[in-house]
């Protein structure tokens, strides 16, 4: 009787074991060391991070659903006036991205990041885009329809399916944040940061511009918060806020010249 050679499956060679609960620490690690090594690669040592809403459009396509006169007329005209903020995004990630490619270093600084999706974040990475700069997407799997960024560097395109660790890259690379009108997600991510920065578990400084006065006034009453007494007043200057890219890139800039610059790498 001729005996049967038993099958013999490695351990990181088998899906049914890496999918299991008993491999969750496994796949959190490969959230870790696999972006890692992807930013080692290609030099980049630190980022500035864009956040802001998936649904804000570029100007091209709210002309187009306000030409098209289909549908809602209000939605199109409010997306129209949202378009705004894409345009923000875009020009200010061109003109960052422009900045830190003339500091002539071999490490890439301060390179454009966002979540990789649409809205916003489609504006930063086009915008470091046409500036022939590398940029970064840090996309999540959610159970939704997947959105192509196409202007994410190839490269230095993640998917995470672990939201800790997606929010691990965006605040251990980055040097800056600005934040744009958005929803949920976008209050989440800032109000996670704030909360680093206020109780000092971020030790770095964390430069945070809040774009679009009108928008966060009406958002988010951070004067209440201090009057409340669930803040104190100094806790309101953590975030910079303006409606104008001029201002919001020399700030950044001169908070990073000063703060920033001497220091490169990823720290919290």
């Amino acid at each position: 009787m001729t005996e049967r050679k038993r099958a013999t499956t490695k351990a990181y060679q088998n899906p049914s074991f890496l999918n299991s609960k008993d491999a969750r620490p496994l796949r959190i690690l490969s959230e870790y060391f696999e972006p890692k090594s992807r930013f080692d690669r290609f030099k980049v040592e630190d980022t500035i991070v864009f956040m802001g809403s998936a649904r804000i459009q570029s100007r091209e396509a709210a002309e187009e659903m306000v030409r098209k006169g289909d549908g809602d007329a209000a939605k199109a005209q409010t997306a129209l006036k949202m378009s705004a903020y894409y345009e923000a995004a875009r020009e200010f990630a061109f003109r960052l991205t422009n900045w830190s490619k003339a500091l002539d270093r071999e490490e890439r600084r301060f390179v454009v990041c966002t979540g990789g999706g649409p809205g916003i974040m489609e504006a930063a990475n086009r915008g470091a885009a046409e500036a022939k700069g590398l940029n970064v997407g840090l996309t999540i799997s959610i159970p939704v329809e997947e959105f192509d960024n196409p202007y994410v560097t190839r490269e230095l395109a993640f998917h995470f399916h672990y939201f800790f660790m997606r929010k691990f890259w965006f605040a251990y690379l980055a040097k800056a944040v600005i934040v744009f009108p958005g929803g949920y997600g976008t209050l989440d991510e800032l109000f996670e940061l704030l909360t680093l920065v206020q109780t000092r578990k971020m030790r770095k400084p964390m430069p945070i511009v809040l774009f679009g006065t009108e928008y966060w006034r009406e958002i988010v009453n951070f004067d209440a918060l201090a009057r409340h007494g669930m803040i104190d007043p100094k806790d309101i200057e953590l975030v910079y806020r303006t409606d104008s890219v001029d201002e919001a890139f020399d700030w950044i800039v001169l908070q990073l010249a000063e703060k920033a610059l001497g220091q490169p790498g990823a720290t919290m």
